[in-house]
């Protein structure tokens, strides 16, 4: 007969659940941490955690302090992974494996997670939305394993294959002296899932600022502003807030550099800040500036093709 063990777990409120997980031999794996935490903290085997906000770390919280947010529900988890009751097991509950994480070790618990609010003694317990369906649950300190990720996850979110976006010019590749360049960016947010620590993170890169520069030794920014396309027949009339005027002809290489900040959730639980930002520049887009002279002719360059300014007559 399979050893026994009893595991306690007090999840951000005063609900205490016990349940009974057989050890058995199975294929080992990371721990998986289905929700480690809630804005007031989390509690293990009678001692009372707190999340800092800053460094993501999980601390021991002192007798009679309180969070600086305090959550009104309490929470727990069902160990026999019934939605509603005993007669109505959750069919998801069968499918789900949670095997040990070590040779030998303790397997995991399918459970569904539920939220009652605090004030109520005896709750109807409704389902934790944030968290749908069953989940595994093992009985190690989720803390250590969230700190780790914490402390690790704006290197990894630097290592994201990350899309910059595109330099959009217009007009290109050729504008003119003193005329307004208009400047814009195709940058975007995006989203990323990875397994780190064998725990499930969704990652969000938002672009929040931009630094133009336009090659000639002036930048805008950085500033929230994209930019946006305009209609040809106003590229050399209207004035953006990204557009550029050249004051003197030349080839320039134009970049910008957008700043991404990020957000990351562990096994589908609150969106948390990363500390920490990632600039990407765009390769150089070349810009040519001419400039424009006016002159009196008599002819077109159908009547006369050496009249001035017909392509005939000029420089090769």
């Amino acid at each position: 007969m399979a050893k026994l063990k009893r595991i306690a777990l007090l999840l951000a409120g005063t609900c205490c659940v016990l349940f009974v997980v057989p050890c058995q031999t199975a294929v080992a794996k990371d721990p998986k941490i289905d929700i480690g935490y809630v804005d007031n903290g989390l509690n293990l085997t009678g001692t009372q955690w707190s999340r800092n906000p800053i460094s993501g770390e999980f601390i021991p919280r002192v007798e009679g302090s309180t969070s600086a947010v305090e959550d009104p529900n309490q929470y727990k988890a069902d160990t026999h992974c019934r939605a509603d009751g005993p007669d109505t097991k959750d069919p998801g509950c069968d499918a789900l494996d949670c095997p040990a994480t070590t040779p030998g070790g303790q397997e995991g618990a399918p459970v569904i997670w539920k939220e009652a609010p605090k004030a109520i003694t005896n709750p109807g317990w409704t389902d934790w939305i944030p968290v749908t369906g069953p989940t595994c649950l093992y009985g190690v300190e989720p803390g250590n394993v969230l700190a780790d990720i914490a402390a690790r996850i704006l290197n990894d979110f630097r290592q994201l294959p990350i899309n910059p976006g595109t330099l959009e010019t217009q007009p290109f590749p050729h504008t003119l002296k003193g005329g307004p360049t208009n400047f814009y960016t195709t940058a975007t947010q995006q989203t990323f899932d990875l397994t780190l620590l064998g725990q499930t993170v969704h990652l969000t890169a938002t672009p929040t600022s931009h630094t133009y520069t336009f090659g000639d030794g002036t930048t805008l920014g950085p500033t929230p502003t994209t930019g946006y396309p305009i209609p040809e027949t106003e590229w050399l009339t209207t004035n953006t807030r990204t557009s550029h005027a050249y004051t003197e002809t030349g080839n320039y290489p134009a970049t910008i550099t957008t700043n991404f900040t990020g957000t990351y959730s562990v096994n589908n639980g609150p969106p948390l800040p990363i500390n920490g930002t990632l600039n990407l520049t765009t390769p150089p887009k070349t810009i040519h500036v001419w400039k424009t002279e006016r002159a009196l002719v008599a002819d077109t360059c159908q009547q006369n093709p050496n009249s001035w300014g017909c392509p005939s007559t000029e420089p090769q």
